[in-house]
């Protein structure tokens, strides 16, 4: 496995790859979500790519861009057994040549909602970057947990609107044995907020068993799991996240504040 730095330096080492090439795009702290995906791309690619980049773009001015977790030696350990050919960890500087960044990605309406409601500048970073390492990486495939679920719906109607030449892949999330869906952010949970915390995964578990009844029941049965979080948003919406359906595919999504941590989830829902 290879190591870079310098936007020059992984230039020269992408140019080495073979095709097919597939990107995965980290900020680093990778825990079992991330080598699901690296699994993914090194099943499907005869190279993979990772990317280490705590994206500034995408944190507000109150967010924790200064205290996200991160953990280099590990995340490359992790990259190595996974079979990453290619880690590019690059500085702020080599990511955006020319500092502050003009000409974004919009994310249209479907950013200002969910997590764009609360986070109204984040989805511009996230477009932004994952449009940047699309153009510098030129993967055939790219791959991004169902976790963030809204994040991978933008990626997706990007990739589409915009005409660009990438497979982007989904990987279902990864869960602790207890239900909790990984996340770089656990860390920061204490050890009497950590059990608090399983009350998202039960509130989506609870409303998927009720979806045979319909999207009240679903949503019912959500909340009454919910009554002990400071919950941002619980929402039933279709797949590719407009307004629920009465019946079929759909997403239950939820977001909430266990002590000083924020966290997200969802699950598929068949109403």
């Amino acid at each position: 496995m290879k190591v870079v730095r310098s936007r020059a330096d992984f230039a020269t080492a992408r140019a080495a790859l073979p095709q097919t090439v597939g990107l995965v795009p980290t900020m680093g702290a990778l825990h079992a979500g991330h080598a699901a995906l690296l699994r993914a791309a090194r099943n499907e690619c005869a190279s993979v790519v990772a990317t280490l980049f705590v994206n500034p773009m995408q944190f507000g001015p109150t967010e924790d861009l200064e205290r996200y977790p991160r953990s280099f030696e590990a995340d490359l350990a992790l990259a190595e057994v996974e079979g990453a050919d290619l880690v590019w960890a690059p500085g702020v500087h080599d990511v955006y040549a020319r500092g502050a960044v003009e000409v974004s990605v919009s994310p249209g309406a479907l950013g200002a909602v969910l997590e764009g409601a609360v986070r109204p500048t984040h989805f511009a970073g996230v477009l932004t970057v994952v449009a940047k390492f699309f153009s510098l990486v030129r993967p055939q495939h790219a791959y991004f947990g169902e976790k963030d679920y809204q994040q991978l719906a933008l990626i997706r109607r990007m990739v589409d609107d915009l005409d660009l030449a990438v497979q982007v892949e989904g990987v279902a999330t990864i869960r602790e044995p207890d239900g909790l869906a990984l996340s770089s952010r656990n860390v920061y949970l204490s050890s009497a907020d950590r059990p608090r915390a399983l009350g998202l995964s039960r509130a989506l578990f609870a409303g998927r068993a009720a979806a045979g009844a319909g999207p009240n029941a679903v949503l019912e049965a959500a909340w009454s799991e919910l009554a002990d979080l400071d919950v941002d948003y619980l929402q039933l919406r279709a797949a590719d996240l407009r307004e629920a359906p009465p019946r079929g595919a759909a997403r239950l999504l939820v977001a909430a504040r266990v002590g000083g941590t924020r966290l997200i989830d969802n699950v598929a829902v068949e109403l």
